[in-house]
């Protein structure tokens, strides 16, 4: 089995917690720490971890790509690998529409196309910084034709980043082969979903592309514990996560791999509502099983293995649990298995 890079989600209030925070978990034995676009900005808190360690990677898990322009991202991804000396990671991921649109303010179209090709117009930016070529990028959506030597930071000594682009339906994990170095799996998938959707979409971009090499990140919901009382309080949690999940249209496409397209109808309806409360109920245990892997941290760490052991270069599992310990004990088994 290949070794397999476990990440873990940097969550913080305030950025200046970010630094405290990543060194707890490059202590705890995690590769990776990312965050993501909440409701606070997410490369901020990288910043502040790239300062506080050392061998830990920084990825975002995602920053909102259509909210910005491939320059700012650009610019971005370019200061906090030299920040992090060569650690940083760009993961994007398109939002939804009325985000984009009623949130952002920004303009919505194509979303595969336009992924594809901020990708494609972030990685000319990079080759005109990094490699001295001239910058004529036309696109569709993008165009970039114009780069004076005072806005050019010159050569990153730490080399390029890497660009992961998130997805979930086929098209867009298609662009996101065609395009990026990786693709970030959404926590909420099947292995049916994943071997009937997700890799052959996969195949499919990387015919179509130079890459040589390309990392699938692939985010777990876990729900564990060292008791039966523990581990029946995560799976409720756990559960209520995959109800949020499955009342949004988009992530439909999953579901309908199990023929269970109707629950999110149902899901969709109680979030209008409001009554969030009532969303776990309607995520069976079949459910819970197919989405999520449940049970002790040694089993957990088996299942793991024997789901995506030949498929990720990365993990990103979801926790359901508040015992550090149960988490360390996760590390630790994946660690021996990998």
């Amino acid at each position: 089995m290949k070794k397999i890079k476990i990440d873990c989600s940097m969550i913080t209030r305030d950025p200046s917690e970010a630094s405290k925070a990543s060194k707890e978990l490059e202590d705890l034995g995690y590769d990776g720490a990312y965050t993501f676009e909440g409701p606070h900005e997410p490369f901020l808190p990288l910043a502040a971890a790239a300062l506080a360690t050392e061998k830990l990677e920084l990825l975002t898990s995602i920053a909102v790509a259509f909210s910005r322009s491939p320059m700012t991202l650009a610019n971005i991804g370019y200061d906090l690998q030299l920040m992090s000396k060569g650690r940083f990671t760009l993961g994007i991921g398109s939002q939804i529409k009325p985000h984009i649109e009623k949130r952002y303010s920004m303009p919505w179209s194509s979303p595969a196309k336009r992924m594809k090709e901020m990708v494609d117009a972030i990685k000319a930016i990079w080759g005109c910084w990094h490699e001295g070529k001239d910058l004529d990028f036309k696109g569709e959506f993008y165009q970039h034709t114009l780069m004076t030597p005072i806005f050019n930071p010159g050569e990153n000594p730490f080399g390029l980043p890497k660009i992961y682009v998130a997805g979930v339906g086929p098209m867009m994990t298609q662009a996101a082969a065609e395009s990026g170095d990786g693709f970030i799996v959404h926590p909420f998938h099947t292995t049916k979903f994943l071997e009937n959707i997700t890799l052959p979409s996969i195949k499919k971009g990387l015919e179509l592309s130079a890459a040589k090499e390309f990392d699938i990140s692939l985010g777990v919901m876990v729900a564990t514990g060292i008791t039966d009382e523990e581990i029946a309080k995560a799976r409720d949690a756990c559960k209520a996560q995959i109800g949020f999940y499955g009342s949004t249209p988009a992530y439909r496409v999953v579901l309908e791999q199990h023929g269970w397209e109707g629950v999110q109808q149902d899901l969709n309806q109680l979030t209008k509502k409001g009554e969030w409360h009532k969303i776990a109920g309607f995520i069976s245990d079949e459910m819970l099983e197919s989405m999520a892997v449940t049970g002790t941290p040694l089993e957990i760490s088996r299942e793991i293995k024997n789901r995506y052991g030949d498929i990720a270069s990365r993990i990103a599992p979801s926790i359901f649990s508040g015992d550090h310990q149960v988490t360390s004990e996760i590390i630790h088994n994946l660690r021996k298995q990998s």
